[in-house]
């Protein structure tokens, strides 16, 4: 075998066009940022204050800016998907080839659910939670930086994927035996174990580390039902992370076993069984669909709180509520394979616990009406967000109840209505959750405003292009259209598909109205800048520190005496005390060992998909010595004395007066 594995010239796809040039196009983009960077001097800025930082709120921005250039990847792959079936119909082959074809939406799967959806609601969690619960930083704050790179890891290697070799042909959830050697001996399915593998180890430190966060550094009186409703949807996401997830590490261990050593999990022909990949996959999968949506559930309460001006209707139904929907969210994964032959009795048990979630889901839709009643409800962008759940999820809902009976999931389960379904909950859920708290919790973070007419903009065309793009597949799956298509030959299902091509562009323009938005909000934020610390009137805590928060949080860690933490101390005049004096702080130091570990994992995941063995030992053994260096490394600290903490609370309380 050479030197370089399976990896020749030919891995290459330079025949591909549509890759070509978008490899160009990286390229040149790439080079024009490094120019940009290198005229500025802002090389050095880059990795002091952010590639090596293990600050909470600068890799929250930074998890944040991942799913951001995730979601115009995956967003790329929808278009080719729209307008390939858009343009394949009536015996026209359309643009792209099936192979090309299958490799997209398989792409657009992974990338808009492991790479986009969880960045994004990781990276909201690493901004908020500490500041709501009046840490300093999160309990481990290096392990918080190697996740961080393990997951920008994963994300390298699925765009790898598009230049070198192929990626997976098998739909994002990979079963076998599609999956195995004999149908897929290409290097597609390794990629996507190999991206998902490192991802998710990185996830999984990061729900440990949240979960040690919030059960150990709560700042002194708050007990946990006086948790903010974010950090509570948090934790339980947490908590379903570190249940889950290693069960997803287990099944593509197994799967990676099959493909390189020939083991026999998933082959029934040798011994194993393929619907045990099923049922492990799902076990985790549907999990994983809470922990996306559960903590946009709390961006929610967080929202309608504040511009209503009253306190969360039902805190503690809300609190039980999250709990009954993760507990429940562990025993409906079979309702993902009702036509897989299961007895009519496991079938109408997993139906009816899929009914059951929907009750603790409506508790939750009626919290949010009645804070809304009699409240001076605020039309904000994040609001608006918050509106447009709310009848786009309750739509989904409903249709998911519908899909929870076996024998209509038996007849709609392969069509387009699923499609429509999982859209309409994971978008009108979890999107639109992330979307909102990016607009609410922007001004704490970034110190100034984002421009309000190019935000309302962005959320009617999100709104009205993601009713033309899925309702219309939900007729499609009544028409009997099914999933996986590369093109169509029936005259009755063109329009429908033309009508979801318009609103998957109506959805680009608010992408590119959001885009302009933080352009022209850079641009403009002098003018906009927020002096006072709280741009909404916040009830929870984040509120009391400046705008952006100083990189100790908290100049002195607060008494907590009530649930609306912040609420309570502007009403005993207790908000922006200036103190006496102040004491040290400890705080962590920067550090590289979290990209450099990362980076040789990435490496040695390239290497074993390639069948480099040399390269990828290497990358494993660098990887050990750099983590054992780093955990024998002193003085890994420092403190912020008290004339520095002084000098920097006096130009915070300044300016606050002024505002």
């Amino acid at each position: 075998m050479s030197i370089l594995g399976k990896l020749s010239l030919d891995a290459i796809p330079y025949h591909e066009p549509i890759l070509v040039g978008t490899f160009c196009a990286i390229v040149v983009g790439a080079l024009a940022l490094a120019f940009l960077l290198i005229k500025y001097n802002l090389l050095g800025v880059l990795w002091r204050d952010w590639i090596t930082s293990i600050d909470h709120k600068r890799l929250g921005v930074m998890y944040i800016v991942l799913a951001l250039i995730m979601l115009l990847r995956g967003f790329s792959d929808a278009i080719m998907m729209r307008l390939q079936l858009a343009l394949a119909t009536n015996g026209d082959p359309g643009y792209l080839p099936p192979h090309h074809y299958d490799q997209v939406f398989t792409a657009h799967g992974v990338i808009m659910i492991i790479f986009m959806a969880m960045p994004f609601m990781i990276g909201l969690m690493n901004i908020v939670v500490p500041l709501q619960i009046g840490a300093r930083d999160v309990a481990f704050p290096f392990l918080n930086n190697l996740s961080f790179w393990l997951t920008a890891g994963g994300a390298i290697l699925i765009n790898i994927s598009l230049f070198v070799g192929e990626f997976a042909k098998t739909g994002w959830v990979a079963y076998p035996p599609l999956a195995g050697l004999q149908f897929s001996p290409d290097v597609g399915v390794d990629y996507y174990i190999w991206a998902l593998q490192i991802s998710g180890i990185g996830t999984t430190l990061t729900a440990v580390n949240f979960l040690a966060t919030v059960f150990k550094m709560r700042a002194p009186g708050m007990k946990l039902m006086d948790m903010p409703i974010f950090t509570w949807t948090c934790t339980w996401a947490n908590i379903l992370i570190a249940a889950s997830f290693p069960i997803l590490t287990a099944v593509l261990a197994m799967l990676t076993l099959d493909r390189y050593l020939d083991f026999h999990f998933f082959t029934n022909d040798g011994g194993g069984n393929s619907m045990m990949y099923i049922n492990l996959f799902w076990a985790w999968g549907h999990p994983e669909v809470y922990i996306l949506v559960l903590p946009a559930f709390g961006i929610f309460s967080e929202i309608v709180s504040t511009f209503t001006g009253k306190r969360l209707f039902g805190y503690k139904s809300m609190v039980w509520a999250t709990a009954s929907i993760s507990i429940l969210g562990f025993i409906v994964w079979l309702h993902h394979f009702f036509t897989m032959g299961s007895s009519a009795n496991v079938n109408a048990f997993f139906g009816v616990m899929t009914m059951v979630i929907a009750v603790p889901t409506g508790v939750k839709l009626f919290n949010w009406l009645f804070t809304m009643y009699r409240g001076r409800l605020r039309v904000t962008v994040p609001v608006l967000w918050t509106l447009g759940f709310m009848v786009t999820f309750t739509i989904g809902g409903m249709t998911g109840v519908l899909l929870a009976v076996p024998g209509a999931d038996y007849v709609l389960h392969n069509s387009l209505f699923l499609i429509a379904h999982f859209h309409n909950t994971i978008i009108g859920g979890a999107v639109f959750g992330y979307l909102a708290g990016f607009a609410f919790w922007f001004p704490k973070v970034m110190g100034f405003h984002l421009n309000v007419k190019l935000g309302k903009a962005a959320f009617w065309c999100w709104l009205v292009g993601f009713f033309m793009a899925f309702m219309p597949l939900y007729v499609l799956g009544f028409l009997g259209m099914t999933r996986r298509l590369n093109h169509t030959n029936n005259p009755d299902w063109n329009i429908w598909l033309y009508i979801a091509l318009v609103g998957a562009f109506i959805i680009m323009a608010g992408i590119i109205c959001q885009l302009l938005q933080l352009y022209v909000g850079f641009r403009d934020r002098k003018d906009n800048l927020d002096t006072t610390g709280d741009p909404w009137n916040g009830h929870t805590l984040e509120w009391s520190t400046s705008s952006p928060p100083q990189y100790y949080n908290f100049a002195k860690i607060p008494t907590i005496s009530d649930i609306d933490a912040f609420t309570d101390m502007k009403e005993k005049g207790e908000a922006y005390v200036r103190h006496e004096s102040y004491e040290a702080i400890h705080m962590p130091k920067n550090t590289a060992a979290g990209i450099l570990i990362s980076g040789c994992i990435t490496v040695m995941g390239f290497a074993l998909i390639w069948h480099i063995w040399w390269l990828a030992a290497l990358g494993l053994f660098s990887a050990f010595v750099s983590l054992v260096v780093r955990a024998y490394t002193k003085d890994v600290d420092y403190y912020v004395q008290p004339d520095e903490v002084a000098r920097i609370e006096k130009a915070h309380l300044d300016s606050v007066a002024k505002g």
